[in-house]
C-alpha cells in the first residue's frame, strides 16, 4: 500500500508537471504532507517532504523536456540566463533551509504558491500571437527574478515552476508553449542545486525518493504529450486553478 500511494501521488504530480511546465511540487508537496498519513502508512516531516519532492522534481523534468525536444519549444537563450541564476538561488536557498522550522517551510511555501496564484489570474492579452522565432526577454531582469525564485523554491524542495511560468507569462511575456517547455528546462537546472543542497543536509527519504521518481520517468512524458494538444487558455487556467487551490489549503491547515 506504501508503495501503491507514493507511485500514485508521484505519477499525479510527474503527469501535471509534464502537462504544464511546473515540478510538480505544487502538488506533490501537500499530497506527500497529507494523504501517507490518512492511510496510516507514514507521516512525513515537512523537511522530509521538501527533501522527496527536490530529488523527484530533477526526473520529472528531464523527462518533460526531452518529450518538447522538437518544436522550437525550448528558448536557450531564456534557458541559460534563468537557468544559471536560479541554480546558485536553489543551492543557497536549499542548503540553508535545514536550520529553518517545519512551520517556517510551510509559511514560505504558502507564500509563494499565493504569490504565484495571484500572477496566474493577470490578464495576459495577445501573448500567444507572436511567433516563436521573435520572442526576446529582459535578461537583468529573467536574471534576478530566478535567483530570487531559486531561493525560495530551494527552501520548500520545489524547482519552483509553478512561480517561473506565471513570470515567464506575465512578466517576461512568453508565449504558452514555449513558456511550458522551456520552464521545465529551467525547473531541471535549478533541480539540480536543490536536489544537492537536501542531500548534503541528509532532508530525502531514500526509499520514497525511489518510488516517486520511477512514477516520474513514466508519467512526465505522458503530460507533455496531452499538454501539446490544450488549448493555451485552458492550459493556463488549469495551472491558475491548482495553484489557487494548493495556496488555500496550505494557509487553511496553518
Amino acid at each position: 500500500m506504501f508503495i501503491i500511494v507514493l507511485f500514485a501521488i508521484g505519477f499525479i504530480g510527474s503527469f501535471i508537471s509534464g502537462m504544464l511546465g511546473v515540478g510538480g511540487s505544487i502538488i506533490k508537496y501537500p499530497m506527500l504532507l497529507y494523504i501517507p498519513s490518512l492511510f496510516g502508512l507514514a507521516t512525513f516531516t515537512a523537511h522530509e517532504v521538501s527533501g522527496i519532492s527536490a530529488v523527484q522534481v530533477f526526473f520529472a523534468s528531464i523527462a518533460g523536456v526531452w518529450a518538447y525536444r522538437k518544436g522550437g519549444y525550448l528558448n536557450k537563450s531564456l534557458i541559460i540566463t534563468m537557468g544559471s541564476a536560479i541554480l546558485v538561488g536553489s543551492f543557497v536557498g536549499s542548503f540553508g533551509s535545514s536550520s529553518l522550522s517545519e512551520g517556517s517551510v510551510n509559511i514560505v511555501y504558502g507564500i509563494l504558491a499565493t504569490i504565484a496564484a495571484a500572477m496566474m489570474f493577470v490578464p495576459k492579452r495577445q501573448l500567444d500571437d507572436k511567433p516563436l522565432e521573435q520572442v526576446t526577454f529582459h535578461k537583468p531582469l529573467a536574471a534576478i527574478l530566478a535567483f530570487i525564485v531559486g531561493i525560495g523554491s530551494g527552501i520548500v524542495g520545489a524547482a519552483g515552476g509553478f512561480l517561473l511560468v506565471p513570470i515567464l507569462l506575465v512578466v517576461l511575456k512568453i508565449p504558452t508553449r514555449m513558456t511550458i517547455a522551456t520552464s521545465l528546462a529551467i525547473t531541471f537546472i535549478s533541480s539540480i542545486g536543490g536536489s544537492i543542497g537536501k542531500l548534503i543536509t541528509g532532508q530525502v527519504d531514500y526509499a520514497a525518493a525511489t518510488i516517486m521518481v520511477i512514477a516520474s520517468i513514466i508519467a512526465a512524458p505522458l503530460g507533455a504529450k496531452v499538454g501539446k494538444t490544450l488549448n493555451t487558455k485552458a492550459l493556463q487556467m488549469i495551472l491558475a486553478l491548482l495553484i489557487l487551490t494548493t495556496a488555500i489549503k496550505i494557509w487553511i491547515d496553518m
